[in-house]
């Protein structure tokens, strides 16, 4: 990005001319000079005078708001041990916390942090590192063809992506798109298949089928390199197209040319999606993607995706973590590993000593997604369900309420904390429930080194175009403050942010300013096919078709299709949430007056017939309803929505409407997270994660708009 500055204040933010990142800018970038200038934005920190929720504030100095944290964190940690400590992070907002927070954490003793990375992207991370111990990336520039699982990369939403995938067509290459709903990718793909929601494992499974009929797999690479062939042939033989297409709703044929183009046009990419990250099957569905990858002989190789490892000259923040101190009888600890524990340190335990002998170190914490707590588990400790209390919460750039599944749950546990503390730039429904909220600073108003969150190996430092205002501090300055009030200033020695990165690039010998205005993205040289000098970084040295990982855990070392629950006639309709807007990031920027011009109202996408079948009209109020709450939410009907899916947005709320605890400035009114089970008919059962695509569901009229 470039920035243009006008009396110290940002005024323009448009793309590099670098032709590695021209154009490469949403419409949440260009205007986020009017966001971060916005008049409700928390310039100080507040302090909770009322009841929880009451909305009543008073201004303090950040002296007095950390030492009245630090003391009573200490009393919590005293009470009731440092597993009574949670923290929920997006690094997507908070544009990383640099590992400080898990440092903090692992010197205090929890292992309870979670994320919303749980269901999207962190989750994947981890689970492709149980088949060949590593989160590759889609080497795009040479590769010859796309498959995107749901995923609809545009404008102004996953903007690289989606010009990477115009530069790909343009040069001849080949997009295949699986979607229920014909989407703007799915218009312009080669091939596209319009699947059943959820049915993602199914799909890859049909696939497979074909590949290992017809030989059109990599039998050079799957002899040398996998482990569990043939028990993984066995399995898909459970498949024949028949089956794959009476689940996923899609022609048999058309199957077989999908699964017959990604083997023989490759190499291929299957890039990550957040469709399959939060289904009922997402850990087999993310796996049977990777032995795709795999048996095709696209991993590690030109045009495939590529194992990138660590960046041998830059300390990583898997190693500014720490995890080694954490002892082990606290890492036992961790909430949602005995029932669920892919992505948590026991999932992952196993990986250590592979990881340290292909990759250097033990613990590579990829898209922060590896070593969490399973978020539902800890919400019912801190709500008094647990095996022990978590009676603290940080909350940091994450509106945690409105972030994960069974919202009413999430608000019994906030309702039920001593302390809650929030970072934030405006007073979001989480903010409202808290003891304090810290005013935080943004992408523009301080430096960054970005490595795609423990992705990549290559980093892409910038520059601070202007000063934070008010008081509003760095995440990396508040978790040093946070060590400071917890007694423990060694942990976090670095003075400033610029200290703190001069740390991580000394082997580069050179300075964070000069390197991040010589640099707009340093890479160590990319090498393909590593794994023939070190193997891979899993238990046996392979690609494991068959998970020792997930057997020894007790889990079907195979993927395997779960069907859904038997269906429930009070709930007709099938439901598909999680959906993002172009204009807004999750749970943010509903704020912004400009945003909400372009989009002032939540609106639900049905089919024509759908409309027709319930009497319902476009821009109509409605009530959605699961078995576990209800929104109300306006029509939108679209031609291109299979009939019976109904598609909600993610993470509606109205800043502008009355804020504290009965309101949440209509959280409780407009949220998906109101409509999202938890329970294990409706989440996969290695991660422990939501299924968010495919729920049942029914639309119940309204009468007159609502109020």
């Amino acid at each position: 990005m470039v920035t243009e500055i006008q009396k110290g204040r940002v005024t323009r933010v448009r793309s590099s001319d670098n032709p590695l990142f021209k154009d490469n800018i949403c419409i949440k970038g260009i205007v986020a000079p009017k966001n971060f200038a916005n008049p409700d934005r928390v310039l100080y920190p507040q302090k909770r005078v009322g009841e929880r929720g009451s909305g009543k504030w008073q201004r303090v100095s950040w002296e007095e708001a950390m030492a009245d944290i630090g003391q009573r964190l200490k009393k919590i940690i005293a009470e009731f041990g440092p597993e009574a400590w949670a923290v929920s992070t997006s690094q997507w907002n908070t544009g990383t916390d640099h590992g400080l927070g898990r440092r903090i954490m692992n010197h205090v003793g929890s292992p309870n942090w979670i994320s919303g990375v749980a269901l999207c992207a962190g989750n994947t991370a981890a689970i492709n590192r149980l088949t060949y111990g590593w989160y590759p990336w889609p080497d795009y520039d040479n590769t010859n063809l796309i498959v995107l699982f749901g995923h609809n990369p545009g404008k102004n939403s996953w903007v690289p992506i989606y010009n990477q995938i115009q530069r790909v067509k343009a040069r001849g290459g080949t997009l295949i798109v699986l979607d229920p709903r014909k989407s703007e990718c799915a218009e312009m793909a080669d091939l596209w298949l319009p699947i059943r929601a959820g049915t993602d494992a199914a799909m890859a499974f049909g696939w497979l089928k074909v590949i290992l009929d017809e030989e059109l797999y990599d039998k050079a690479f799957v002899e040398r390199w996998t482990v569990g062939f043939e028990a993984l042939k066995k399995r898909v033989d459970e498949f024949p197209l028949e089956r794959v297409a009476a689940i996923t709703g899609c022609d048999a044929e058309m199957i077989a040319k999908a699964a017959r183009m990604y083997a023989t046009l490759g190499p291929s990419v299957i890039p990550w999606t957040p469709i399959t990250d939060q289904q009922r099957n997402s850990t087999s569905a993310i796996r049977l993607q990777s032995i795709l990858r795999a048996v095709c002989g696209y991993i590690d190789v030109p045009g495939g995706e590529a194992l990138m490892g660590f960046h041998p000259q830059i300390v990583s923040e898997s190693e500014i973590e720490m995890h080694h101190v954490l002892s082990e009888e606290q890492k036992s600890k961790q909430l949602g590993s005995d029932k669920h524990p892919a992505f948590t340190y026991r999932g992952q335990a196993a990986l250590r000593e592979p990881c340290k002998r292909v990759w250097g170190h033990e613990y590579a914490n990829q898209v922060t997604g590896c070593f969490m707590a399973n978020p539902s588990a800890v919400f019912r400790a801190m709500a008094g369900e647990g095996p022990y209390p978590v009676k603290a919460l940080f909350s940091f750039g994450n509106n945690t309420l409105m972030g994960f599944a069974n919202m009413p749950l999430i608000m019994k546990a906030m309702l039920n904390q001593d302390l809650i503390v929030v970072q934030e730039h405006v007073m979001t429904p989480t903010a409202q429930l808290a003891d304090y909220v810290l005013p935080g600073d943004s992408w523009l108003e301080r430096p960054w080194m970005f490595d795609g969150y423990g992705w990549l190996s290559i980093y892409k430092p910038s520059q601070k175009s202007m000063e934070p205002p008010g008081e509003c501090k760095s995440t990396f300055e508040l978790w040093k403050l946070t060590a400071n009030a917890l007694g423990m200033p060694d942990v976090v020695p670095w003075e400033t942010l610029e200290d703190f990165y001069d740390y991580r690039i000394a082997k580069l010998e050179i300075g964070f300013e000069e390197f991040s205005s010589t640099y707009e993205v340093h890479a160590d040289t990319l090498e393909f096919r590593k794994y023939e000098k070190t193997g891979f970084a899993t238990p046996s040295g392979k690609v494991e078709l068959h998970s020792s990982i997930l057997e020894g855990l007790g889990f079907d070392p195979l993927p395997y299709f779960r069907d859904e629950p038997p269906a429930d006639p009070a709930f007709p309709l099938a439901m598909f949430t999680g959906v993002r807007e172009g204009e807004y990031f999750q749970t943010g920027g509903r704020h912004i007056p400009e945003m909400r011009a372009r989009k002032p109202e939540p609106v639900l996408f049905i089919s024509p017939g759908t409309a027709r079948q319930y009497h319902l009209d476009e821009n109509e109020w409605v009530e959605v309803e699961t078995r576990t709450g209800k929104i109300e939410i306006m029509v939108g009907v679209r031609p291109n929505m299979p009939d019976g899916l109904v598609r909600i947005p993610h993470g509606w709320w109205k800043p502008e409407t009355e804020q504290g605890l009965g309101k949440l400035s209509g959280a409780l009114r407009y949220a998906d997270a109101m409509l999202c089970p938890d329970d294990d008919d409706f989440i996969d059962l290695e991660q422990g994660i939501p299924h968010l695509k495919g729920l049942p569901c029914r639309i119940n009229k309204l009468s007159g708009t609502p109020q």
